[in-house]
């Protein structure tokens, strides 16, 4: 990435800036409630399978998003880089590192480690972008980051007292690898914001979506056509591929397209806060659709994540 210096522009109006907030908590708040309602997916298909019929999928649900308009400048080099790395980086390594990362470390651990999302966006934002943030923001990004750890933390004393779900630590030999890996995911997730960021200066959100998706199809078929020749589709059920379809096109179009839209009136570092909505909507889902329990503590870690956005979405100080 090389540093953008954003062209003169108005500041938004507070109805296209709370317009933006709202795009960007549904699309975290999506994201939320596919990941926790995709568990039946990935014990039905392989990961890599799985990643590549959902960037399939989107692609036929978007074909006439990729069609150029009429007021859209010829792209530049650089910024057809940007669409690459948005992807490489956004969807191609986010998820080799955080599958791979998840499954060598604790579920703690990682969410601990996920926590300091909001923060790397911020500092992205600041070396690449530019961007000036003040202290409300910082202090927003650290609420958010307790927030996020807090409920890591107490999900684990949850599990350990009913005494399920929580494996030998002698099965973490690797861990200081998991650990790695997703730090990484944090670093490719914060990434794809501010690339994202400098993408919407130059191309309308849904042309980004329709192309990283088609980039994310075209780095996944090595791995999905392997996965894809030593599996039995027959095993699948029907109910396992209306939900496929429900993943794919929350995955790979509607969350992307709201995030982008989310992106080009709100500054990169202040949308960053905005992935504490993940955490939330699948801890609702979970609560609303799987039955499960939310403790007294999971409850005020959420309200502190919460107070986060909240200071985030403050109208700033003329």
């Amino acid at each position: 990435m090389t540093a953008v210096t954003p062209a003169p522009s108005s500041q938004p109006t507070t109805s296209r800036l709370l317009r933006g907030y709202f795009y960007l908590t549904l699309s975290m708040s999506l994201v939320g409630s596919y990941v926790a309602l995709s568990k039946p997916l990935a014990a039905a298909l392989p990961v890599l399978l799985l990643a590549w019929l959902r960037f399939g999928i989107g692609a036929l649900a978007m074909p006439h998003w990729l069609a150029k308009p009429a007021t859209e400048v010829p792209m530049t080099w650089h910024t057809k880089r940007l669409l690459f790395l948005e992807s490489f980086l956004g969807n191609f390594l986010f998820t080799l590192c955080m599958l791979y990362g998840v499954s060598l470390t604790s579920a703690v651990s990682a969410g601990i480690i996920m926590a300091t999302i909001p923060a790397m966006v911020a500092l992205l934002s600041w070396v690449f972008l530019r961007e000036r943030i003040g202290l409300r923001v910082w202090t927003a990004i650290g609420c958010a980051a307790f927030g996020i750890v807090l409920f890591a933390l107490s999900k684990s004393g949850q599990v350990t007292q009913t005494g399920h779900g929580l494996e030998p630590p002698s099965i973490y030999k690797d861990a200081w690898l998991g650990n790695l890996l997703v730090f990484a995911a944090v670093v490719c997730e914060a990434s794809y914001a501010v690339i994202g960021k400098q993408l919407t200066g130059v191309l309308t959100p849904k042309r980004i979506t329709a192309l990283i998706n088609l980039w994310g199809f075209i780095l996944m078929t090595p791995f999905g056509l392997y996965a894809a020749m030593k599996f039995d589709f027959l095993t699948v059920r029907p109910a396992t591929w209306l939900l496929l379809v429900f993943y794919a096109l929350a995955a790979s179009v509607w969350t992307v397209w709201l995030w982008m839209t989310g992106l080009k009136t709100v500054p990169a570092a202040s949308a960053g806060v905005f992935t504490v909505m993940l955490p939330i909507s699948a801890a609702l889902v979970g609560v609303l659709v799987l039955g499960e329990t939310l403790s007294g503590m999971q409850v005020l870690a959420f309200a502190i994540a919460l107070a986060g956005v909240v200071l985030a979405t403050l109208p700033a100080q003329r």
